[in-house]
């Protein structure tokens, strides 16, 4: 297809600011910590509820959006319910599923929620949608290649064992039901007995399936046979000694998938050790984690965003200092790392304007990280209250969300996509039927990653049949997908390509 990419121009990211360094931006409205951040499909970034210092406490039903081009927070329309500790998904569709959280200190224990809403960017405005099985608190949310959102955890209730874990249930956006996924496998299987076993992340592999990395031991969700199954134990080393050993609970931990398809588990924190410094990988073909380089810093609470370039930033959260005497607790840290997954060691990445813990991050558009909120300790365990501040890092060699190319050669109209057995152009004169296999040409993606793109169509997942570096042509992939039924017919129906959480241009395909 050498006449597609002749008519491509792909422009270079300029930065005013110095690479490799934190730069503020406006202050949001509202301080808040514990909320959420979508990058939506147009670069801008929905912040949603959170904690703020009222008294008393009660979670934000408020919301806010930041202009990545403007550089401004601006309010966005009221959720229908106050939620903190809740899930946000962004959908094939553009809408972003909000799901569970504190909503108030009258619900369950004063900690869950069953509710759930969709924002609509191009409304402007929430709606809810149908409810989860039984309120919960902190749970985790998955968006499966079908299209459909897996929710793990959460505290749904305290007996004597402990809190109790909420049972897997899935989000289906084209009925806007949860219905029940299966149950866990092994010890999470009913009631859980560990204190703080709840404490988890959950992560789309490569091959579809997800790791839900809990302790004592991590399980995969197979989302066709919708069977959970025991995979290898979490370790945590303790940071005055060195010594490994296997604790009943990891909390605040971050869990990112790095390009080549392994998930760093970095940090976290246990009541009665404090805070790590340590970082595993958990490798999806032998199922087990094994030991990579330690951070500069023990931290809990922190963020994790992945880079195109495969390094992950690691900012923030609360910190402890050790000695041979034993450890204690330093406050809430400005200090920053870099990840180089190729050296497998951390390296610092300089320092935030402010000291944030429970904040988020966001990889926006033109490569830059929005760092927004949170809250702080002294190092002698003062609270020093939540912030609405917000800065942002400049990568040293930033990368352009991914493009997708149309016959006009401006991004625009009908798309470069082309039948992938005969080779001839999707048209009008030559449309897409439901199970036909599409291939279009890709900038913006990582040569030789594993993290396969996610690509919609009129507002529905597309199954990905292949990716990989475009034959003959450099710095370009191909993607091949598989159109959804349940399509309208149309001459121009939108199609999008999601990758490492950022939205490329939309084109338009015929389908019949």
């Amino acid at each position: 297809m050498k006449s597609v990419l002749s008519v491509l121009v792909v422009s270079g990211v300029a930065l005013a600011q110095s690479p490799g360094t934190f730069t503020a931006t406006a202050s949001m409205g509202t301080a808040r910590y514990f909320d959420t951040a979508t990058l939506l499909q147009d670069g801008r970034v929905l912040i949603a509820g959170g904690q703020s210092d009222s008294q008393p406490p009660a979670p934000l039903s408020t919301t806010e959006i930041y202009d990545p081009l403007a550089r401004t927070f601006t309010p966005g329309p009221n959720m229908t319910v106050g939620r903190s500790g809740h899930t946000a998904t962004l959908l094939p569709d553009g809408g972003v599923l909000i799901a569970g959280g504190d909503w108030s200190e009258t619900s369950v224990m004063g900690i869950g929620a069953g509710t759930a809403e969709i924002y609509d960017p191009s409304a402007g405005a929430f709606t809810a949608t149908g409810s989860l099985s039984i309120a919960r608190s902190g749970p985790n949310a998955t968006l499966l290649a079908n299209g459909k959102v897996l929710i793990t955890g959460g505290v749904t209730g305290e007996n004597d064992a402990g809190y109790l874990i909420g049972d897997p249930e899935l989000y289906d956006p084209s009925t806007g039901k949860f219905s029940a996924a299966g149950t866990y496998a092994g010890s999470l299987a009913g009631l859980n007995t560990n204190e703080f076993g709840f404490a988890s992340s959950s992560t789309l592999l490569p091959d579809g399936t997800v790791l839900f990395a809990t302790v004592p031991a991590a399980q995969v969700y197979d989302p066709v046979s919708e069977l959970f199954s025991l995979r290898g134990a979490l370790s945590v080393m303790y940071q005055s000694t060195g010594t490994v050993f296997q604790t009943d609970y990891i909390d605040g931990q971050s869990a990112t998938l790095l390009l080549n398809g392994r998930v760093l588990v970095a940090g976290g924190e246990q009541e009665d050790t404090g805070r790590f410094a340590s970082a595993q990988l958990y490798n999806p073909v032998s199922g087990v984690f094994v030991f990579t380089g330690s951070m500069t810093a023990a931290r809990n609470n922190h963020t994790a965003a992945l880079f195109p370039d495969g390094t992950v930033l690691v900012t923030g959260g609360e910190s402890q200092t050790c000695s041979d005497d034993g450890c204690w607790f330093s406050g809430t840290t400005t200090s920053a790392e870099l990840y180089d997954p190729a050296q497998g060691a951390f390296a610092s990445a300089g320092d935030m304007t402010a000291s944030r813990a429970g904040h988020t991050a966001t990889l926006l558009n033109n490569g830059d990280v929005l760092l927004a909120g949170g809250y702080a300790y002294g190092g002698i365990g003062i609270y020093q209250g939540a912030t609405a501040s917000a800065e942002l890092y400049h990568p040293a060699s930033p990368s352009a969300a991914p493009t997708l190319f149309s016959l006009s050669g401006d991004g625009k109209g009908q798309g470069a996509i082309w039948h992938a057995t005969t080779g001839q152009l999707v048209s009008p004169q030559s449309p897409a039927t439901a199970g036909d296999v599409l291939s279009m040409y890709v900038s913006g993606l990582a040569s030789g990653g594993l993290i396969p793109p996610q690509v919609d169509v009129g507002g529905q997942a597309a199954d990905i049949q292949f990716f990989g570096d475009a034959p003959g042509y450099p710095g370009y992939s191909q993607v091949n997908f598989r159109m959804p039924g349940g399509i309208a017919p149309g001459s121009a129906v939108p199609v999008g390509l999601i990758y490492l959480g950022r939205a490329s241009n939309q084109v338009t395909v015929a389908v019949q």
